[in-house]
């Protein structure tokens, strides 16, 4: 497989996933600068894992269930067909055209059948189909998803092919988890409903994703603090509800991402819990 690193200027780096050197937990990892031919004020927004289809014929079947589904921090969304960035181009090749002032954030792989679930800052969100949003070329710049209040922006953007359920978690490490049917479908374009209820406690919205139930999340605080928990551990709450704690932080930590992972026996787990406590005595010992 290979790897394509999309970058806030709307450019996309393919390589070999074999070139991201493997490191522990807590290493450092390499500068992304050794990696792909990127300029100081460009940053990695999205990466996306990929077959290496570059080498055998794209046929019909594999390019009608192959999407690349990106949307910018102002809310334009653009959906293209895999096959085009099959040619791969030393130093990058244009993924979409940007407006000024705008960004590229999130890109998802999609089958063509998804639903788009976005979400602002503030709380707002928009379900709608991707088949709303018309296959362009790679050098297209896209349409409007939803429309955002003044100062307000997409902070993430969740697929739903399965009718699964949306679990949106705040700055201040507040979640909820919601039906995806609470989020009325609607065109692509418009204002969209309240996805979170969002107040001083809380925070703004942070991410958003679909979830089936029986995976575990993992949230990463801006203190490099991971904690897991179990999908159905976390309560159902409304759409417009503030939703319940998940992760206790301190003042000037705020949660940067989420991600799924795969479900862990008990076993594993507290494997891997005593594992962390004998290195954090560790690192305090011979601190």
């Amino acid at each position: 497989s290979f790897l394509m690193l999309f970058t806030d200027t709307g450019r996309v780096h393919q390589i070999k996933a074999y070139r991201v050197p493997e490191a522990g937990r807590t290493a450092k990892g390499s500068n992304i600068v050794n990696i792909i031919e990127v300029t100081p004020e460009e940053k990695i927004t999205a990466m996306i894992s990929v077959p290496d289809y570059s080498n055998i014929a794209v046929d019909e079947e594999y390019d009608d269930k192959n999407y690349l589904v990106m949307v910018t921090q102002r809310g334009v969304v653009k959906r293209t067909r895999l096959s085009e960035f099959a040619i791969k181009r030393k130093g990058g090749k244009i993924a979409l055209s940007l407006d000024e002032g705008d960004e590229l954030m999130f890109v998802k792989c999609t089958d063509g059948s998804c639903d788009l679930v976005l979400a602002s800052h503030d709380g707002s969100a928009i379900r709608f189909s991707e088949e709303n949003v018309r296959c362009m070329g790679r050098n297209a710049r896209g349409v409007r998803g939803i429309k955002l209040n003044e100062g307000d922006y997409l902070v993430d953007v969740a697929c739903d092919s399965d009718g699964s359920q949306v679990l949106t978690v705040t700055d201040n490490g507040y979640g909820k988890i919601t039906p995806t049917e609470d989020y009325t479908e609607h065109h692509r374009g418009s204002t969209g409903v309240t996805g979170h209820a969002v107040t001083d406690k809380t925070g703004p919205v942070k991410a958003i994703m679909c979830v089936n139930g029986d995976e575990d999340v993992m949230m990463i605080a801006s203190n490099g603090v991971i904690i897991r928990t179990g999908v159905e551990a976390i309560r159902v709450c409304g759409r417009a509800s503030q939703g319940v704690r998940l992760m206790r932080l301190s003042d000037d930590v705020k949660i940067i991402s989420i991600t799924r992972a795969l479900k862990e026996d008990e076993e594993d787990v507290s494997e891997i819990a005593e594992t962390a406590e004998n290195t954090e005595a560790t690192e305090t010992a011979e601190e």
